[in-house]
């Protein structure tokens, strides 16, 4: 069996749980290795919003880098991966993936996974849209990014919250054809 990298960076947006539950559905696979790039920002929002640490989240990666160490394998074209996920994506690492400024680790792993034909997901929250974040969003989707934004859905009837984020963590993992039970599939 062949292991396949998935790269997860997580940024300052609201939204964290939304991270967690991706790190959890990959976390101790045979089939996957979850590599982790938890911003400063998104340590603080963890801080205020989640009932979990950081270090919970860094826990489950199988190798985890600072946003700041723009030498780290991720940064290079040469360093393999089946996908990245940024999520929660800030509309400000939005607005830098979107532009191709490579200003820390996050945002140049996501312009080398563009310009290898890498699938990239942009996981986005922010409500309501200026134009600019739609711009963003159209600039990063015509250069081959996925944007899922973290809009939950309703018809697999949640009961929790919890449900209500694992739905979406699993729309995530179906943009990079990864397999999981984190929901009941329409019709099924």
């Amino acid at each position: 069996m062949t292991t396949r990298r998935i790269l997860l960076a997580v940024t300052g947006a609201s939204g964290p749980q939304y991270a967690m539950a991706l790190a959890r559905a990959l976390s101790g696979r045979q089939d996957y290795e979850l590599h982790l790039i938890l911003s400063e920002a998104a340590r603080k929002v963890i801080a205020l919003e989640a009932d979990f640490a950081p270090d919970d989240l860094l826990a489950l990666a199988h190798r985890a880098y600072s946003e700041k160490d723009i030498a780290a394998g991720p940064a290079s074209g040469s360093w393999r991966h089946a996908g990245m996920i940024v999520c929660p994506c800030s509309m400000a690492s939005l607005a830098a993936i979107a532009q191709g400024l490579g200003t820390n680790l996050i945002h140049r792993a996501a312009d080398v996974a563009l310009k290898e034909g890498k699938r990239l997901v942009l996981v986005t929250r922010e409500t309501p849209l200026n134009l600019i974040h739609i711009k963003n969003m159209l600039a990063a989707k015509e250069a081959g990014a996925s944007i899922v934004p973290a809009s939950p859905g309703f018809y697999h009837k949640p009961k929790t919250i919890e449900d209500l984020v694992n739905h979406l963590a699993g729309r995530v993992l179906d943009q990079l054809d990864i397999e999981h039970t984190l929901f009941t599939r329409w019709g099924e």
